[in-house]
């Protein structure tokens, strides 16, 4: 048996709190569970911070997550599905139409599993995929800051935007939307 019931509950509130009280709610629940101040002049990850990143991961770590990706890549891209259609002698048409979508939403975990491959197998499906626009979301340090590896895997693997959020809230901004 799982324990999932008695965190229900929890997480309902949050989403609902989200829902209603968008960006606001997000901030409150991200000092709150993470200690970090985050507000709208600091939740998206700056190309500054990207910078920094791939200074403090250093060449070999860059390298080695550049090789996962190429392989995760190459698996993903075996996966894709192609558009069909075929027309029957009596006129029925069968077929099925693959479209990526425009937007979609990961989530990485932070805190004490941190690990670049959750970045890679998150994103690259995604970007194998087609989608155009990649928001990732991953919860801070106190300090306010992503992991310098999680964000030097984001790049690497093509995350359009990446936000500074975790947890039940990430998901409901993601879902809903804020500001």
């Amino acid at each position: 048996p799982n324990n999932y019931g008695k965190y229900e509950q929890g997480a309902a509130e949050i989403l609902d709190h989200v829902r209603s009280e968008k960006d606001a709610a997000v901030f409150a629940y991200t000092e709150k569970f993470d200690g970090a101040k985050i507000d709208a002049s600091n939740i998206k990850v700056t190309e500054e911070e990207i910078k920094e990143a791939y200074e403090l991961v250093g060449e070999e770590l860059t390298g080695i997550i550049r090789k996962a990706l190429f392989h995760i890549r190459d698996y993903h891209e075996r996966q894709r599905q192609n558009s069909w259609f075929e027309s029957k002698p009596n006129g029925t048409m069968l077929g099925q139409k693959v479209t990526p979508m425009e937007t979609c939403g990961v989530y990485v975990p932070g805190g004490k599993a941190v690990y670049p491959s959750s970045v890679l197998m998150n994103i690259v499906p995604a970007h194998v995929a087609g989608v155009k626009n990649i928001i990732m979301t991953t919860p801070p340090g106190k300090d306010g800051k992503v992991t310098a590896n999680t964000l030097v895997a984001a790049k690497e693997a093509g995350a359009t935007k990446v936000y500074k959020v975790g947890g039940a809230q990430a998901i409901a901004a993601m879902a809903f939307g804020t500001e």
